[in-house]
C-alpha cells in the first residue's frame, strides 16, 4: 500500500453546564488534516505539503518534527524537534506552545537550528505582546554533530541537510546495553564481580530507528549515509515531472524523484516515506509519475504521503 490511512480526529472532553455533576460532552475537533501509519510498536502522524504546511509525531516516542500546522491533539507531544524555520515548517510554533500553557502541560521543550534561535525567540516575544499571555518554553539551539539524550533507552542526533537556509536533520537512535562479547560465557556470579571491580561489562549499542531530513537536496541524505540506514526515513520528494529542472530545484535546495530513482540502491530502510510535494502536482499525478518511475515502489518499500 503506498498510501497512508486518514487519521479520524480525536475527542476533546469537557464539562458542560453550571454543575461538576453534568454529563461529559464530546467535541471532535479536526482544524488540521493528519495522515497516520504504523510501524511496529510506533506509529507516525503528519503531513506534508510543500509552501502549505508540514508537521509529524511518533507519539508513543513522545518526539515531534516541524510545526508548520498544530492538531489539537498532537499539543500532547512535549518536544519537537524543527528542521528549519521556512513558515511551513514553523508558523504554528506559538500556537502550540500557547495551547499547551492554556491547558496547564509543562513547558514544551523545542530544538531548533542555533543559526535562527534568536530570530525564534523574537518571534515568541512578538506574539507574547500581541497576546499578553506567556509562552513558556524550553528553546534549545542545535547544530550539526550533537547528540541529545531522550531517555535511557532513547537518543536523538543531528546531522547537515542541504536547503536554502540552515536546515538540520534528526536521527533518533534506540540503544541498549549489552554484555561484552568476552564476558558472555561467564556465570553471573562472576560478571557481578568483575562489575564490582570497577570494570565495565556492557557496550552500548545504537540502532537507528527513525531518520528526518527536513528540507535537503539528495546531496544531504548522501551527505550523512545513516539516512539511508534507519528503519524509517522521512524525507521530501517535492518535484516530480521530467520538465522541471533539477538544477534549479537543487540550487533552491529540493529533491526531484529522478534523484530518488538514481539512489535506489542506497536505500537500506525498511521504510522510505516521502512527502512534501509541490502544490503543482494534483494527488493522482503525483501517484502516476512515482508509480511510472518506480513501479516496484522501492520493493514495496516506499510509502507516498497523500491525503
Amino acid at each position: 500500500m503506498d498510501q497512508p490511512d486518514r487519521n479520524r480526529p480525536k475527542s476533546q472532553e469537557r464539562k458542560g453546564g453550571e454543575s461538576n455533576d453534568s454529563p461529559i460532552e464530546h467535541i471532535p475537533v479536526d482544524n488540521c488534516p493528519s495522515l497516520q501509519w504504523s510501524q511496529g510498536a510506533w506509529t507516525v502522524e503528519g503531513y506534508s505539503r510543500a509552501a502549505v504546511q508540514t508537521y509529524w509525531r511518533i507519539p508513543e516516542l513522545r518526539v515531534g518534527f516541524d510545526l508548520g500546522n498544530q492538531p489539537w491533539d498532537h499539543m500532547g507531544t512535549p518536544t519537537y524537534f524543527v528542521s528549519h524555520t521556512h513558515m511551513d515548517h514553523i508558523a504554528a510554533l506559538p500556537a502550540y506552545v500557547a495551547r499547551r500553557r492554556m491547558m496547564k502541560m509543562d513547558p514544551p521543550t523545542i530544538y531548533a537550528p542555533a543559526a535562527s534561535l534568536s530570530a525564534i525567540d523574537q518571534l515568541l516575544k512578538a506574539f507574547t505582546r500581541l497576546d499578553r499571555g506567556r509562552l513558556p518554553v524550553q528553546l534549545i539551539g542545535v547544530e550539526p554533530g550533537m547528540e541529545i539524550e531522550l531517555s535511557r533507552e532513547l537518543l536523538v542526533t543531528t546531522v547537515a541537510m542541504r536547503h536554502s537556509i540552515p536546515c538540520i536533520g534528526f536521527v533518533l537512535w534506540e540503544r541498549r546495553k549489552k554484555l561484552k562479547a568476552e564476558y558472555q560465557g561467564l556465570s553471573g556470579d562472576q560478571i557481578r564481580d568483575i562489575r564490582l571491580s570497577g570494570v565495565e561489562v556492557s557496550a552500548e549499542m545504537r540502532h537507528p530507528l527513525l531518520a528526518y531530513a527536513g528540507d535537503t537536496t539528495a546531496q544531504g541524505l548522501d551527505d550523512n549515509p545513516v539516512m539511508y540506514d534507519a528503519d524509517v526515513l522521512i524525507t521530501e520528494m517535492t518535484f516530480l515531472a521530467p520538465s522541471h529542472r533539477k538544477e534549479l530545484i537543487h540550487k533552491h535546495g529540493h529533491t526531484h524523484l529522478d534523484d530518488l530513482v538514481q539512489r535506489r540502491s542506497y536505500f537500506r530502510n525498511r521504510t522510505v516515506i516521502c512527502g512534501h510535494f509541490s502544490t503543482r502536482y494534483t494527488l493522482t499525478q503525483i501517484r502516476r509519475l512515482v508509480h511510472r518511475a518506480l513501479p516496484d515502489m522501492l520493493d514495496g518499500r516506499l510509502k507516498l504521503w497523500l491525503d
